[in-house]
């Protein structure tokens, strides 16, 4: 043991020490002052290429020949030149934040991110004006909401249900947003604490095939970033139909002359009664405050902190019958007490430090306390034809975390190498996690599941990236996941233990991912992404089925290519595999385990943005995804609601007397709502317009959705209810309505 800590330690005095001599800088925003990361650097005249780390910085190792500076490009920035005796002083460069063209935009920048020019170019011209629409950026991702706002989306990617995030990473400034062994559902992810005006950049990936992401990243992973500083103080006010209303304010707490610290508090209050006949009164308040401090030129100091609290009134999911009937109408309620109260706190610390070889130290603390309490009734007097079957879920729970990484750059010859090792540690605690039968929302008639989950997730990762020359860059990565589960069940009758407890088990996976990327040339970039991925189950399954694999693998491929094939269009088009081990997950709903088989699904992403004129705009995503079940006779064999065809596209005008809007679609196919396809979940073309006068001191905007009035089901299930007074349960699609025409106005004052 010993003889290894031994040449540990010979090896980090190594890499720290052992470098060739190395041209550097750091490339900051020329209005907040802070760093800039991603940022393109292009040694001239040899066109080699760097891209700045999350301190804005950058190196290169000092080339034989003689250069004549860089050049540093970033989408929403202009370009600069910088010669190579500018450099020598070591002062930081600024870049001034200019109007997006979308000719000007690098495709191959050796950023191992094909997703990021589609990425980038969507949130600038686009914007955020709700946290669905932050979701909706990826390209291909469909959102439902089937529980009146307050509860997380169902979300739809690459031919998977991905109920409220079993299949999908959600992540804010590093802190998780899923949450495993949820009362609801594993996986739940509500990103309704993020306040939309603070998000600063969206980064998003498809596919299992990255190192530094473990649990749930199948499908893909989104990353939202929030403002490191403000570059102006603002009041929003909106008002629409429905009773609905929106108030956000964003303030520097700081002098804004202090250049390397930032303060600001950020809030939001909104309340609607929907759109429904049995009103929402959905309330939601977010506070969000976020310091951050340049402590040195070589050290960054991170200090985030935000509340939400949220409730609200629901009509739940019903059933088709009802409606044709005549019994509800088709925004009606069968069960009016549907609804649920949340709330949630998260402390966010996050330091980064670059040591004077140009390696960059990061690590991260968070926590997190989270309630929740959710009425529902799925399935009516299915069970209890006296009562009903309404149930009531809550938990509350404590989130603790910590993330560190290292990165390095070395050379072998003229081959450079980028290290980064990692680990993580992240431990849920839940108290009185319950699941129960009531009646009239608040008068328990049953206890279904009661008890305490405690789990914990260590990982480790290390990943290579080897730039062979300026056009090939191979990446491969390796991880390691353990789980610890304990649950600790209060509820001696539960019929999926043996009595009261506390019942303790554990597994591991490994998860090896390698990719190629080929720069063909500054307007194409080909890729191939291999990797394997997995997403874990609920405790309370895990512990109640000893031995059976707990951690199932999910295996995939891409194959797929960023072009411009002119200047002002851009292409992105992959095709891809997933394949998914036999897993089996815990039925939130009903307290019970529910098995699956294997599947395979394979598709394509086809995304095309052109930009014929400085103020026109358009993009356009088309996505097909064909999956089906391994394990189960054809015929029997489809996936239920996984999407098969999706789009989305739009225009946006932006004018450079202020106005600017956009029209936009979202098209979603039928598609099986049950195995044999024998039910159908029904699809919808659904389009919305934004009209804006943007000034430098104010807003006027509105927006309207589903402008052609239609009526559409938002979210579908296949289920078995039962209404009163019926002998037998019915089999058939139940849905919540998407919304009709809807109008929104907003003003929005700006404050330097």
């Amino acid at each position: 043991m010993r003889p290894l800590l031994f040449c540990f330690c010979v090896f980090c005095v190594y890499i720290s020490t052992a470098q060739p001599k190395l041209l550097s800088g750091k490339v900051i925003d020329a209005q907040t002052n802070q760093p800039l990361e991603g940022v393109s650097v292009v040694l001239q005249p040899l066109k080699t290429s760097a891209i700045t780390n999350a301190q804005g910085r950058f190196q290169f190792r000092q080339p034989a020949s003689a250069i004549t500076g860089i050049t540093i490009s970033a989408i929403g920035y202009g370009t600069r030149f910088i010669a190579v005796q500018e450099l020598e002083n070591n002062q930081p460069i600024p870049l001034n934040a200019q109007a997006i063209e979308l000719n000007s935009v690098t495709v191959a920048s050796h950023t191992e991110d094909p997703f990021k020019p589609i990425g980038k170019m969507d949130i600038a011209t686009r914007g955020i004006t709700n946290s669905q629409e932050v979701l909706r950026i990826v390209p291909g991702l469909f959102i439902g909401q089937h529980q009146g706002g307050g509860k997380a989306e169902q979300i739809f990617l690459r031919g998977f249900d991905c109920d409220h995030g079993t299949d999908i990473s959600l992540n804010v400034d590093g802190l998780p947003i899923n949450m495993v062994s949820h009362a609801h559902g594993q996986g739940f992810a509500d990103s309704h604490f993020i306040i939309p005006e603070t998000i600063e950049d969206t980064r998003f990936k498809k596919g299992p095939y990255y190192a530094e992401k473990g649990d749930f990243c199948t499908t893909g992973y989104v990353d939202f970033h929030t403002k490191n500083a403000l570059t102006s103080d603002m009041v929003k006010v909106e008002g629409g139909m429905f009773n609905t209303y929106r108030v956000v304010a964003l303030a520097n707490l700081l002098n804004e002359k202090a250049k390397k610290t930032s303060w600001y508090a950020a809030t939001e209050y909104r309340y609607s009664d929907g759109y429904f006949d049995n009103p929402q009164h959905f309330n939601r308040l977010n506070l969000f405050t976020k310091y951050n401090s340049q402590l040195s030129d070589n050290t960054n100091l991170s200090l985030s902190a935000s509340t939400l609290y949220s409730k609200w009134n629901a009509s739940g999911q019903i059933p088709d019958r009802a409606v044709s009937e005549g019994i509800i109408g088709w925004f009606g309620a069968l069960d009016p007490l549907e609804g649920g109260v949340t709330s949630r706190t998260n402390l966010n610390a996050q330091l980064s430090h670059t040591l004077p070889n140009g390696d960059l130290i990061k690590q991260q603390l968070y926590y997190t306390y989270y309630t929740f309490d959710l009425h529902t009734n799925f399935t009516f007097f299915l069970v209890d034809t006296v009562n009903g079957d309404e149930i009531r879920q809550k938990e509350s729970r404590n989130l603790y975390g910590y993330k560190g990484s290292y990165e390095h750059i070395s050379y072998i010859g003229d081959t450079r190498l980028t290290t980064e090792g990692g680990i993580s540690l992240r431990a849920d605690a839940t108290h009185n996690t319950e699941l129960l039968h009531t009646k009239d929302r608040y008068t328990t008639l049953q206890q279904l599941k009661l008890g305490d989950i405690t789990e914990v997730n260590a990982a480790a990762y290390i990943n290579e990236t080897l730039r062979l020359n300026d056009r090939l860059s191979i990446n491969a990565g390796l991880r390691f996941d353990q789980f610890s589960y304990r649950y600790n069940n209060k509820l001696a009758g539960d019929t999926t233990l043996h009595g009261a407890g506390i019942y303790k088990t554990g597994d591991h996976t490994v998860s090896p991912k390698l990719s190629f990327y080929y720069h063909a040339s500054p307007r194409m970039e080909l890729y191939l992404n291999t990797g394997k991925g997995f997403h874990s189950n609920d405790a309370r399954a895990v512990v109640a089925q000893q031995g059976t694999q707990v951690l199932p693998a999910a295996y995939g491929a891409d194959l797929g290519t960023v072009f411009k094939p002119a200047r002002n269009v851009l292409i992105n088009a992959a095709l891809w595999y997933i394949y998914l081990q036999q897993e089996f997950v815990y039925g939130g709903d009903g307290g019970a385990v529910d098995f699956s088989g294997r599947t395979a699904r394979m598709g394509f992403d086809l995304s095309g943005r052109y930009q014929p004129t400085t103020s026109l705009y358009f993009d356009v995503d088309v996505n097909y995804a064909h999956g089906r079940s391994l394990s189960d006779p054809k015929g029997q064999n489809y996936i239920p609601l996984a999407p098969v065809w999706s789009s989305t596209g739009g225009v946006t005008y932006t004018a450079s007397n202020g106005l600017n809007g956009s029209l936009r679609y979202r098209y979603l196919a039928d598609r099986p709502a049950n195995e044999d396809y024998s039910l159908t979940a029904q699809g919808y073309f659904i389009t919305e317009m934004v009209l804006n006068y943007t000034r430098k001191k104010y807003e006027i905007g509105l927006t309207l959705n589903n402008l052609l009035n239609r009526r559409w089901k938002e979210t579908q299930f296949a289920t078995d209810t039962r209404l009163k007074g019926e002998t037998q349960p019915v089999e058939e699609i139940c849905f919540t309505p998407g919304t009709p025409f809807a109008a929104t106005l907003h003003c929005t004052l700006y404050f330097k």
